[in-house]
């Protein structure tokens, strides 16, 4: 038979082995502990020091120790090296001799080390309030405690790791901009992240375990080497990292597909096992829409340039024709034209290597004081000289202040302006007019022609962009409002179109005052 003494310590020893593979949480186990080698040591109080790199030696859990002392204790831990020569074993006399000098020989305690796998990660002490020394059995007991506390610490810390790790990976996946698809060797969903879901319109939830063929579904076939395709020819095994194909996917409960580009990687365990195919999804309508505006673009071009250059051309070969005599008047007329469409020339390709700069760069602005009312009735008077369909008003208060501007560019802005504003209104009344606020001034150019479609509002001052109705029936570029905005916005300024205007259209910028 086992004395009474040995039974309980068998009981407790196989209770915390009991706990350690069901508490989760460290400081509940550890108090614990503690509590059974205070009971099993007849000890009246005690706690348990942990070691790490980022707080050092400190009191995880203690029990039945008064707030001062603990205080006090407390205080002398974190004064203790953590790296370097481990100078633990000097904790245990150094408290013994400090609560002998608080308790004047009336406190007795017992320390032991913490120790996994060499190296020690805290300490255990238990206190009794009478004197009395501690025997070799009450130590090896605590020995036994202090054993299974230093499993409960590392197995903690593992979990945490892997939980930290876990939360890291989560984080890393759900603030990644593009689409994150993870499969199983058997193409089944495993995962995906918040931005894959908000572009296939769909939750994880109803995707997990899924075939990846009923997520990623395409509206019509891709261009490239599907996944089912490339995983049966064997695309893993034979050393290629990635592959690579576009389309457009179809969207749950939506019926505009959307326009992606899908990477695939493997991912191989140590051993080359294929554990999961990683997918990264990327919309890619703004490289598309890019693209569909630059072959729109190169169309345009080629016929806004045509057209002068044919014209030229045209008169040039008429006023070279030997067999004919010319009168003056014809001539003139004829150098007009051409002069006009050389002019017409040269303003796009202006246009053209302004928007080069701009994407290279910026502008550089030449600033001098410019007063814009007088700018602006010199444009009119020029404008109204060329045209009898339109009459132009200038319409600014008399206080309205010179500013530091560069004069060409805004002269190209209120220049473009009333180009469009030309072009866009048939006939009718064009008014250049401002107004002064506190911290800035606003210019504005109205028309009363039929007024900007609300659908294209939100591009008018994008690059190359123009309506299908404009294209159609006036020529153009679709640099002009781009211009201007980055111009405007060289000035620290704003542009926009006034909504609120219902009889025609009217295109405002604003200045800074401070200029």
């Amino acid at each position: 038979m086992l004395p009474d003494y040995r039974v309980r310590q068998r009981d407790y020893l196989l209770e915390i082995s009991r706990a350690l593979t069901e508490e989760l949480d460290l400081d509940a186990l550890l108090l614990h502990i503690l509590r059974i080698a205070i009971e099993m040591l007849t000890g009246h109080a005690g706690f348990i020091a942990l070691k790490d790199d980022k707080r050092g030696w400190h009191i995880a859990v203690h029990e039945g120790i008064a707030e001062a002392l603990l205080n006090y204790l407390q205080r002398w831990l974190e004064a203790q090296p953590v790296e370097g020569e481990d100078t633990s074993e000097a904790h245990v006399p150094e408290i013994n001799r400090m609560l002998n000098d608080i308790s004047m020989g009336m406190l007795t305690g017992v320390g032991i080390n913490m120790i996994f796998q060499k190296q020690v990660i805290g300490q255990i002490y238990v206190f009794r309030n009478y004197r009395g020394l501690f025997s070799t059995n009450d130590r090896m007991l605590l020995t036994s405690f202090a054993n299974q506390a230093a499993i409960a610490v590392r197995n903690a810390r593992l979990y945490n790791e892997t939980r930290e790790q876990s939360l890291r990976l989560e984080a890393l996946l759900d603030s990644a901009a593009d689409g994150i698809l993870i499969l199983t060797p058997d193409l089944k969903v495993e995962r995906m992240n918040k931005a894959l879901q908000r572009l296939l319109n769909t939750s994880e939830e109803a995707c997990i375990g899924k075939p990846s063929a009923e997520v990623i579904r395409w509206a019509k076939p891709p261009q490239g080497t599907r996944l089912e395709t490339a995983v049966a020819s064997g695309w893993a095994q034979n050393g290629q990292n990635v592959f690579y194909l576009e389309g457009d996917l179809v969207r749950e409960g939506l019926r505009e597909p959307l326009p992606v580009g899908i990477s695939y990687g493997p991912l191989f365990s140590a051993d080359d096992a294929l554990m999961n195919i990683i997918a990264s999804v990327r919309d890619i309508t703004r490289f598309r829409t890019a693209e569909e505006m630059k072959t729109s673009f190169i169309s345009v071009v080629s016929h806004e340039l045509k057209t002068p250059i044919a014209l030229i051309k045209g008169y040039v070969s008429t006023l070279r024709r030997d067999d004919v005599e010319w009168d003056r008047e014809i001539v003139s007329e004829s150098l007009a034209v051409i002069e006009e469409e050389a002019d017409r020339l040269t303003e796009m390709v202006e246009d053209l290597l302004d928007a080069t700069r701009l994407q290279a760069g910026g502008l550089t602005l030449k600033k001098s004081e410019l007063s814009i009312p007088q700018l602006a009735r010199f444009l009119a008077d020029r404008y109204t000289a060329q045209t009898d369909q339109h009459s132009f008003v200038v319409d600014f208060p008399p206080d309205f202040p010179a500013l530091a501007l560069d004069e060409e560019r805004i002269r190209q802005v209120l220049t473009n302006l009333l180009n469009n504003a030309m072009k866009y209104s048939p006939d009718g009344e064009i008014r250049i007019s401002g107004k002064l606020r506190p911290k800035d001034v606003v210019v504005c150019v109205s028309d009363r022609g039929p007024g900007i479609d609300p659908r294209d509002l939100p591009y008018v001052f994008e690059r190359f962009y123009r309506s299908d109705e404009a294209a159609k029936t006036t020529k153009g570029t679709g640099l002009g409002l781009y211009l201007c905005r980055e111009i405007i916005r060289a000035h620290e300024g704003k542009i926009w179109v006034d909504e609120t205007y219902k009889e025609g259209s009217r295109i405002c910028f604003s200045l800074p005052r401070d200029q």
